[in-house]
């Protein structure tokens, strides 16, 4: 994740890296990463390159001197602006950011999912939309809501290729039920093993309930009720997890949204969590 490979801003464990994010493509390769998954977020947006044709040039620039893609977005813009309990003009507004957000990620490359080539050489392929925290789904209204919304803006992910994955805080039944009502291939579910053990649920439950619909994974651990720990020390189960990857012969890449280090030891610190999906989802599976 975006941010992790630098020292902290402003005490934030994670916000765009206003002014030092093209540093990181080489922290990245350093650390053996594949891919950077970008932040879209309120606090770097006026300076974020994803805003314009140059600033997307140099991305690629970077990505390809370096060997780390961009295979993802996630829009953390839409934690400060929700695509939840927003009035008519602040939603227009909201979706018209969404809408552009898809237009600039589809700018980075061919999509490997259309395209036919090696999803490590191209570009993004899915944003990941937040429905956690300040933007959570909490009333049967705001439920409805969001289906409506997500309806929206479908054909805009449809006709770019890229796919949509939402990361919420809903129970697994209720998630089930959204995406049942949000059936289209460009909508899928991102698993955060993170939020799902701070909020007590059952990894083999989830999977059950809407593993089909998986089509990433944020890798993090945090204690039941709690904050964000390094990997291993929290209550996230990911033996579970990664038994029930195997039950949908999960075959996509694994970001690490982990806990930090200490303060300028962060390609180390990157180096040993990428050791610990190794050995937990790759290397036994």
């Amino acid at each position: 994740m975006q941010g992790r490979l630098l020292p902290p801003v402003d005490n934030r464990i994670q916000c765009f890296p206003r002014e030092h994010w093209a540093e990181e493509f080489e922290l990245a390769a350093q650390a053996d990463l594949d891919c950077i998954e970008w932040i879209y977020d309120l606090y770097g947006a006026d300076v974020n390159p994803l805003a314009t044709d140059d600033g997307i040039e140099q991305m690629k620039s970077l990505s390809r001197r370096y060997n780390v893609q961009v295979l993802s977005v996630c829009a953390d813009y839409f934690m400060d602006k929700p695509l939840v309990r927003a009035n008519v003009s602040e939603m227009a507004e909201r979706l018209a950011t969404l809408e552009w957000l898809i237009g600039r990620c589809q700018l980075l490359g061919m999509n490997p999912r259309t395209s036919g080539v090696n999803p490590r050489t191209s570009g993004v392929d899915r944003i990941v939309l937040p429905f956690v925290d300040a933007s959570r789904i909490e009333t049967e209204a705001e439920f409805d809501s969001v289906c409506a919304t997500l309806t929206r803006i479908l054909p805009a992910a449809e006709k770019t290729g890229l796919e949509i994955h939402l990361e919420t805080s809903l129970t697994p039944e209720r998630f089930a039920k959204l995406l049942a009502r949000l059936s289209h291939p460009m909508l899928k579910a991102n698993y955060d093993s993170g939020n799902s053990s701070s909020l007590g649920y059952n990894p083999r439950e989830e999977f059950a309930a809407y593993g089909t619909r998986v089509g990433s994974v944020h890798i993090k651990d945090r204690i039941l009720g709690g904050s964000t720990v390094p990997l291993g020390t929290g209550d996230a189960d990911f033996q579970a997890l990664a038994d029930s990857l195997k039950t949908i012969a999960y075959a996509g890449d694994f970001i690490l949204q982990v806990a930090r280090g200490t303060s300028g030891d962060e390609v180390a610190w990157a180096r040993q969590n990428r050791d610990f999906v190794l050995k937990h989802f790759i290397i036994e599976r």
